[in-house]
């Protein structure tokens, strides 16, 4: 495994990321296909024994069963201290008017239950799940600041906005002099490239770390376009991701891991960590090779050619996944 620091922070994390909104329970939640406690826990050691040190997961996945597996599991298969968590705060827990969004009661309140699912004292990188129109940016900036300088919290990261809207978050911190956004966890993939418009120069400028999901595009870059899977035909949310017109990036995916004679997932995502700006993908895992097949593509280098070849196709797509 290798390893590279979080956008301009000192903190080192693994080039894969562990993303673990495919463990909780089944039941909670919109994710019928969330492995037990009992199937989620080999992959977290898996990902461990393969070096990997940064977990990704967010309070509403599987309606908090999620952030409890995944605690549980590091709590007894890794120091705690050697691995970065990192969760999220925005959709509703419960019901009621204050259940959801970035108001100080709703972060001051959603910590703390992160914090006891967890089962841990600090979360290494919490971040905003999606922009909050409803509430001023200076109260959800002064809100994350106060639980960082409580000592719950140790960097802020953002997730999936217009760049206009990162843009003023980090402006209205650093005016008042309230902790910034390290990170931006954007939905980027080889289906998905309009964050290459803005987002993503504006992170290289102000030297925040890209942490993409969905970076196999919900599995459609690792296999045949008219394949399906249990979770891509329940997954509602995936099914509006992506277009008819994407099949030919898919079918280039394919030629070009047949003549590496490696798996598509590693000429994906190796497309992927060739982009500068990208410091590490957030890779879901529900079978044993989909660990190794993240792993691997860290030490894999496509060429010039190989690159141009799998950007060739692409039109421009309507952003999705945050509006």
């Amino acid at each position: 495994m290798k390893y590279a620091k979080l956008g301009n922070t000192g903190l080192d994390v693994s080039r894969i990321c562990l993303g673990c909104m495919s463990f909780g329970a089944s039941d909670q939640g919109t994710h019928p296909w969330s492995l037990d406690e009992a199937s989620s826990r080999p992959f977290i050691r898996r990902a461990l024994d393969a070096g990997i040190n940064f977990f990704d997961t967010a309070n509403v996945y599987s309606m908090g069963t999620s952030e409890e597996y995944v605690g549980r599991a590091l709590a007894e298969l890794a120091d705690r201290d050697d691995v970065v968590i990192a969760t999220k705060v925005h959709g509703p827990m419960r019901n009621g008017r204050n259940a959801l969004g970035l108001s100080r009661k709703a972060i001051l309140t959603e910590v703390d239950h992160s914090l006891r699912r967890l089962g841990t004292d600090y979360i290494d990188l919490y971040q905003i799940h999606r922009f909050d129109r409803r509430t001023p940016i200076e109260e959800t900036m002064e809100a994350l600041h106060d639980v960082v300088k409580a000592g719950k919290v140790r960097y802020l990261g953002a997730s999936s906005m217009w760049a206009w809207q990162f843009s003023k978050a980090q402006y209205t911190a650093e005016l008042h002099g309230w902790t910034k956004f390290v990170s931006m966890q954007n939905h980027y993939n080889l289906l998905q490239r309009e964050e290459e418009r803005e987002m993503m120069p504006l992170c290289a400028d102000q030297g925040v770390g890209v942490i993409p999901w969905s970076p196999l595009a919900r599995g459609r870059l690792t296999r045949d376009w008219d394949d399906t899977t249990s979770r891509s035909e329940t997954d509602e949310f995936g099914k509006v991701l992506y277009q008819p017109e994407d099949r030919v990036i898919v079918e280039r995916v394919a030629e070009i891991a047949g003549e590496r004679s490696v798996p598509r997932a590693q000429v994906a995502l190796a497309w992927m960590l060739s982009k500068p700006s990208v410091t590490a993908p957030i890779v879901g895992a529900t079978k044993e090779h989909h660990i190794d097949d993240a792993v691997a593509a860290v030490d894999l280098t496509l060429s010039d050619d190989e690159i141009a070849r799998l950007e060739e196709p692409y039109t421009p797509h309507q952003v999705v996944g945050f509006r």
